[in-house]
């Protein structure tokens, strides 16, 4: 597929970005082996987007989006996401604490990370819904959300398992949950509640913009096929296969 010229640029740059970024923080982290923890779905994504570039390049939307979360979760990587000292910098730039601004009584850079997931991959997650799967209209907005919620499940169940496995303070460094017996429940919530807002606000200026859209969401919902796909497919299949 041939990209626009720009873009042969811009992706370059986000990458050189997000690679300086990320070996400057891959100095000296505050724990290395949760570092190490933290990048082993990094080690997977980036190669996966690198090789896949040629044949699927996203959108800049969708590289932007995906770059912002990147440099994010850098971030919580190099200080665990419970010791980001983001309130500390706050006071050098306002003299005042953040935390105590917000009433907060915890850290919760981890908050914004689960939210920021659902906000900001919820789009580039649509666009490959639409590009491979083809889906339109309402499962163009449902599919992405559906997913971000189950992939937070997943990811909250692997970081139980992997405070299980290794225990200690590793364990728990990984976990981050600051003692709070709802965080799971909570990362998950945020992370839905960040990609409602981003369908939301991706169906607003496609209602805008788009003039089919009403029919696009009709049709989408429409019955395409009107028998049962239950014992009686299984029968049908059953019958096709002794042929």
């Amino acid at each position: 597929m041939a990209m626009p010229p720009s873009s042969h640029y811009y992706v370059p740059i986000l990458a050189g970005l997000f690679l300086a970024e990320w070996i400057v923080l891959a100095i000296h982290p505050l724990h290395r082996h949760d570092w190490i923890l933290e990048n082993v779905l990094l080690f997977l994504v980036v190669p996966i987007l690198a090789l896949t570039y040629p044949r699927f390049p996203f959108s800049k939307i969708s590289y932007t989006l995906l770059f912002l979360f990147g440099c994010l979760h850098v971030v919580g990587a190099h200080y665990t996401y419970a010791e980001v000292p983001y309130d500390s910098w706050w006071i050098s730039l306002t003299g005042r604490s953040l935390n105590e601004q917000l009433g907060w009584q915890r850290n919760n850079f981890d908050r914004l990370v689960h939210f920021s997931y659902g906000l900001l991959l919820a789009y580039p997650i649509r666009e490959v819904y639409l590009r491979i799967a083809g889906v339109r209209g309402f499962w163009g907005y449902a599919l992405p959300l559906s997913f971000i919620m189950s992939t937070s499940m997943i990811f909250e169940l692997i970081e139980w398992g992997a405070a299980t496995v290794f225990g200690s303070d590793l364990g728990m460094a990984y976990l981050g949950t600051q003692g709070d017996v709802w965080d799971a429940h909570k990362d998950m919530g945020l992370a839905s509640i960040g990609a409602v807002m981003a369908m939301i606000f991706t169906a607003a200026v496609n209602l805008y913009l788009q003039r089919d859209f009403a029919r696009e969401w009709a049709e989408s919902l429409r019955v395409k096929r009107p028998k049962p796909l239950g014992e009686e497919e299984l029968q049908r299949l059953w019958k096709q296969r002794q042929e």
